[in-house]
């Protein structure tokens, strides 16, 4: 007979610790706004990155017509190894290897989006207890990973007047013996903004004196607009090991699609000892990302014609300068000037308001009043700014802009 006791009694079935620090900083605060669109004004959504939205941004044939072959090829339809294909993989070393920066399919994991991506980088490098440091203003799910597993946020300031380059000195204080991993995002959501090559090199070197790896979310490579150029991080080191992500979602705009990927640029072996096992360890908790679109890798990174990203990025480009041409002239508002990706920040001067305290009072009341949604940045940590994404056809953000200016006039003092 067992010796164990039990005390069970009635029914309590509780839900696990993870789960109870698990939240969405977004959903925090725009599930508590109560206010309800105007119902005589149709809705115009600014708040969601999600380049489908409205159909004018689509992808291209290419890709259409390369899962399509592999779902009529019926060789797909099984459980893919759970770091992807080693096709898949070599497509995408293919694509993005770089002499200063190379990769082979063994550099490759294959992973559910850009976020499932994040979400192993962050559970291979960091402990419960340990710390991670993290943009201030930056995309809300670093810290809904971080405070699942445990893992203390601090975060490090972008700086507005200087285009959202990070403070380096600041982020330098924040460092200490539990520091696991810093993220770095460029292009950047929510800013829009793109490093210059010697600030990422300025960053590289506060990494190096502190042995710091570093977590590259890189996403939005290549999205940037005239005057500015993208950098991949490890191209610009040969000591700091990296762990960048990205994926399919936004350069190919099919965010549902759910492939992304992480690219294991080591430096003297520092991540052989344990992390490149520690990635295969994890990506075994999913058993890997899509296999239809896994398959038809080669096709979309090696066939797609240049000219669609061309066109995407020509497009968003158009929807940056609209954006900032007319909002920067609404009394009360200052426009960050986009750089790339599909994201504008925008600075309240509430002291130019009569009855506006912050930046989630302004949304509410844009919303009830205009029927304009757009996001706080207090859902970033950057209180009284907003965010608005571009992806809308330029007819919708005239509308939802020209919305905008009326109601900043009738509330300005």
């Amino acid at each position: 007979m067992s010796s164990n006791t039990n005390a069970r009694q009635s029914w309590k079935v509780p839900a696990s610790i993870i789960s109870k620090r698990t939240s969405n900083p977004i959903r925090a605060i725009v599930d508590h706004i109560k206010v309800k669109p105007n119902a005589n004004k149709s809705m115009i959504s600014l708040a969601l990155g999600d380049p489908t939205l409205f159909g004018n941004f689509k992808i291209h044939q290419t890709c259409t017509d390369a899962v399509s072959k592999q779902l009529h090829s019926y060789k797909s339809n099984g459980y893919p190894p759970s770091t992807g294909y080693i096709h898949a993989r070599q497509a995408v070393a293919e694509k993005f290897t770089l002499p200063e920066a190379p990769l082979v399919a063994q550099d490759v994991i294959i992973t559910s989006g850009c976020s499932g991506a994040l979400d192993m980088c962050i559970g291979v490098l960091c402990n419960e207890g340990d710390n991670i440091l993290l943009p201030r203003p930056g995309f809300s799910l670093y810290q809904t990973l971080a405070d699942s597993k445990g893992v203390e946020v601090r975060y490090y300031d972008l700086l507005p007047e200087n285009n959202w380059e990070m403070d380096l000195k600041q982020l330098e204080t924040l460092i200490d013996d539990r520091t696991a991993t810093v993220v770095m995002n460029n292009p950047s959501n929510p800013c829009g903004s793109v490093f210059r090559k010697q600030h990422l090199l300025d960053f590289l070197a506060v990494c190096e004196r502190n042995h710091l790896p570093v977590i590259a979310d890189e996403i939005y490579c290549d999205l940037v607009f005239s005057g500015n150029e993208f950098f991949p991080l490890a191209s610009l080191t040969t000591t700091v090991p990296v762990l960048a992500v990205g994926g399919l979602a936004k350069k190919y705009l099919v965010p549902g699609w759910r492939v992304g990927w992480i690219f294991i640029h080591d430096r003297n072996d520092i991540f052989n000892a344990e992390v490149r096992e520690g990635l295969n360890s994890l990506s075994q908790l999913i058993l890997g990302s899509n296999s239809l679109v896994q398959a038809a890798l080669p096709d979309i990174l090696h066939k797609t014609d240049p000219a669609f990203y061309d066109e995407t990025r020509v497009q968003l480009e158009a929807n940056a300068k609209l954006s900032t041409d007319i909002l920067s002239k609404v009394p009360g508002l200052k426009v960050i000037v986009p750089q790339g990706a599909m994201y504008v920040m925008i600075s309240i001067n509430v002291a130019e308001f009569k009855d506006i305290e912050n930046d989630i009072v302004f949304t509410e009341k844009l919303l009830g009043e205009e029927s304009v949604m757009c996001l706080p940045g207090s859902v970033f940590q950057c209180p009284n700014f907003i965010r608005i994404v571009f992806t809308s056809p330029p007819e919708v953000l005239q509308d939802a802009y020209t919305r905008m200016a009326e109601f900043c006039a009738r509330h300005h003092v």
